[in-house]
């Protein structure tokens, strides 16, 4: 039940960060300075990829990667960075999500302890209770002997009625 809700949670939360993160990688390719960085981004995220490919297939890595063209860079830089905010917001929400459970979890196990707390303290006052009602069973019988009546005697007494 549980997993199902969390899966259309979660689906619901990318269609919502889609057009945040469309409007960011629009804006991305606009500003002078911010566009440099991401085209820098992108180069090294080329390079790494290639480099990294090229040794899944064993060729050479020795040979130099060509750049990709700048609006191509742009453009692949944006697409990350838009992937990159849609999964850091899920991520957010992971978070936020297990803290929640944590704290109910504790909040439930506090609820458990007290309970177990009180049946503790139940047993105790019972055991409390019994102790005490056998000193007076103590008290009545020494009394009895006392006056010259017997346990015995009574509980035949009571057998003949």
């Amino acid at each position: 039940m549980i997993l199902p809700l969390f899966k259309l949670g979660t689906l619901a939360l990318k269609t919502i960060c889609k057009p945040f993160a469309n409007r960011l990688k629009k804006e991305a390719g606009l500003h002078p300075r911010f566009r440099q960085l991401i085209i820098n981004i992108a180069q090294s995220n080329h390079r790494f990829t290639t480099n990294m490919q090229r040794r899944l297939y064993g060729h050479a890595t020795d040979v130099a990667v060509r750049p990709l063209d700048e609006e191509k860079a742009v453009q692949v830089a944006a697409d990350l960075l838009g992937e990159l905010f849609v999964f850091s917001v899920a991520g957010v929400a992971v978070v936020f999500e297990v803290q929640r459970s944590s704290r109910a979890e504790a909040r439930k196990e506090e609820q458990r302890r007290k309970e177990l707390e009180a049946m503790k303290q139940r047993d105790e006052d019972i055991a409390r209770e019994v102790e005490l009602l056998k000193h007076k069973l103590e008290e009545l019988e020494q009394l009895a002997k006392g006056r010259g009546l017997s346990v015995a005697a009574n509980n035949q007494k009571i057998a003949e009625n």
